[in-house]
């Protein structure tokens, strides 16, 4: 299995010496803010093209569909090709929030079949400690002719919940789990059975990733196997499986298979006879 991560030091000899078609994509996204084209705008890698989380990483939204389903298998080539991308191109993808929305591109791209991609380790501002190099405004590049395919990641799908035996995997900050707080969906709490581990563990406190052996021993604890006979015998979500993606990232660092609820939480609320279970650890009838 090949590093999912690159090094902003091995990624600036990428970008003063290029080898083959690469390929920046900025994934700039935080919750709750709509700056982000402009965030872009104000100072990004050489060459690299603003993605938009929204519109191009997500689908459209339905009543049961999550705040962010996964987007349609056609419009998702179609944008991988809008952002330059060929069959033999070399992708890195980064953001500024600890690659919390940058593992999303990752692993829709991964779950398209393409395996040459990997998220900046660190993000823009391990670039900046670096002192690499920014550019202002947009990029347009010359459209890519990629060939995707679907379904080469793991995926748990809501049906598949009622019954499911492996160890299931709350990204969310903890006040959310134990339903303390909701500032996003209409219901605190979470998904009967659900263990939590927050996201943000997966990072030092230079919002770097943890190194292989330090998330295998976190995950170990959660009860995650190394392998399951066809499906990985854990899966992961969040609010609306976009920071999920960043503990199935975490998790290939382990060497583990871990499976995505894309749908998450916000999916799974949507249907009013779902049970949820808050910090008392009782199921709460919403009937």
């Amino acid at each position: 299995m090949s590093n999912p991560l690159i090094s902003a030091a091995e990624l600036l000899q990428l970008v003063n010496a290029p080898t083959g078609n690469l390929v920046l994509l900025d994934v700039r996204w935080v919750l709750g803010r709509n700056d982000n084209v402009e965030q872009y705008l104000a100072g990004h890698l050489p060459g690299a093209v603003f993605v938009d989380l929204e519109r191009e990483l997500s689908g459209r939204t339905g009543e049961h569909t999550g705040r962010h389903p996964l987007p349609d298998p056609a419009d998702f080539q179609a944008a991988a090709r809008r952002w330059g991308i060929e069959d033999d191109a070399q992708v890195v993808v980064y953001d500024d929030a600890g690659a919390l929305a940058a593992a999303r591109c990752w692993w829709l791209l991964r779950h398209a079949g393409f395996t040459s991609v990997r998220v900046l380790d660190g993000g823009l501002e391990a670039w900046r400690q670096l002192k690499g190099p920014l550019e202002l405004g947009p990029v347009e590049p010359t459209p890519g002719q990629v060939n995707l395919s679907w379904g080469a990641m793991p995926v748990l799908e809501h049906e598949q919940l009622e019954g499911y035996s492996g160890v299931l995997i709350d990204s969310r900050a903890t006040a959310r789990y134990l339903g303390i707080e909701e500032p996003v969906d209409p219901v605190a709490g979470h998904i009967p059975g659900a263990l939590n581990r927050p996201t943000t563990d997966n990072l030092n406190s230079q919002a770097h990733f943890r190194s292989s052996s330090e998330l295998r021993e976190a995950f170990g604890k959660l009860g995650v196997p190394q392998a399951g006979p066809e499906q990985p015998g854990a899966a992961a979500y969040c609010g609306s499986g976009v920071t999920a993606a960043h503990q199935v990232l975490a998790a290939e660092l382990a060497g583990l298979p871990l499976a995505l609820y894309p749908g998450s939480y916000s999916q799974y609320v949507s249907y009013p006879q779902a049970p949820v279970v808050t910090s008392d650890e009782k199921h709460r009838d919403r009937r």
